[in-house]
């Protein structure tokens, strides 16, 4: 039992009710205590998260408490994702990776290096969109933790800070990492590089194992956009999933690459309209009038999406011309 008390006459009102024995009446009067909206209320809230006996109720507090900033909010929050019960931490860490100010960035960065490896994945998951730079060096260090959530975590932070400095270290994960979700993390955050180290790295992600890593591959060649990857590029436009090839594809248009018009005028022919579509638009994107043969077939296609793709490279051929 609580013994604060309030000058808020509604807050007052309901402090029967959040000191009830019964854990389905404190959790209800939780909400309704949130639904006040007024800061005074918050110690309740923390309390209720840091010590009530029912993991359900200290579960409901800290989704409550997602839209808070203040301090006290965001350490109770923090020390609510070592908790015992599961729903609670999981509840806490959604809660403070909606929060968006870099001072509460502040409050979370020592726990990044938490002896548990979840309070860790979380505090990292809190940091990653609040851009913190001071988030930076916990990351790096992250990238050689024992636990994949961690270092995907890790990566990620990097990623969203265009952090330079962790190119090498990102090229060595998109290689050797073994977990899957980390490598293709890896790949995606490389998009920030142009050097010879990025590329060979990116290139090499198009063959690995992993269909998704592969499929990560492609996307981020398009965006670093060097021309020096083509060659592998059009190579994956074989590749077994189509996921893949559809990348391949897209990233071979923007990167205006004459040479893939062989095998992506071969895909207009694919069963898959999706991939057929993305085929029609990358080969208005190469700006060559040899694909318009090709594109004038392409025409008739089953699909609307597939005939409007292709009216739109025309178009663009005929505008080049």
């Amino acid at each position: 039992m609580s013994e604060r008390t309030s000058d808020n006459p509604e807050i007052r009102e309901l402090l029967p009710r959040i000191n009830d024995a019964d854990a389905a009446v404190r959790r209800i009067a939780l909400i309704d205590l949130a639904d006040l909206e007024e800061p005074d209320g918050l110690p309740w809230l923390t309390d209720a998260l840091l010590v009530d006996p029912a993991p359900e109720v200290r579960a409901e507090a800290a989704r409550l408490l997602e839209a808070w900033e203040e301090p006290e909010v965001v350490q109770a929050l923090c020390a609510a994702l070592a908790d015992t019960a599961e729903p609670v931490r999981l509840a806490a860490a959604q809660s403070l990776s909606e929060l968006k100010s870099l001072e509460a960035g502040q409050l979370i960065l020592p726990w990044a290096t938490h002896a548990d490896a979840f309070v860790r994945a979380s505090a990292l998951r809190a940091l990653r969109e609040l851009r913190l730079e001071e988030a930076a060096g916990p990351a790096l260090l992250a990238l050689a933790d024992p636990e994949a959530a961690v270092r995907r975590e890790a990566v990620g932070i990097l990623g969203w800070l265009k952090h330079q400095p962790a190119l090498p270290a990102l090229a060595r994960l998109a290689a050797e990492e073994p977990d899957t979700e980390v490598r293709r993390a890896a790949i995606g955050a490389l998009g920030l590089g142009r050097d010879a180290a990025v590329l060979a790295a990116l290139i090499a992600a198009l063959t690995d194992d992993a269909w998704q890593v592969r499929e990560e591959a492609a996307t981020t060649l398009g965006k670093v956009g060097q021309a020096e990857a083509g060659a592998a590029l059009i190579d994956a436009l074989q590749d077994g999933y189509w996921q893949v090839r559809l990348r391949a594809a897209r990233a071979l248009g923007r990167l205006r690459h004459r040479p893939a018009l062989g095998g992506l005028a071969e895909l207009l022919g694919h069963g898959i309209a999706n991939l057929r579509k993305e085929a029609a638009l990358a080969l208005g994107e190469l700006g060559d009038a040899a694909a318009l043969p090709a594109l004038r077939e392409a025409e008739a296609d089953s699909d609307p999406e597939v005939r409007k793709a292709v009216r739109i490279a025309l178009v663009q051929l005929q505008g080049a011309a």
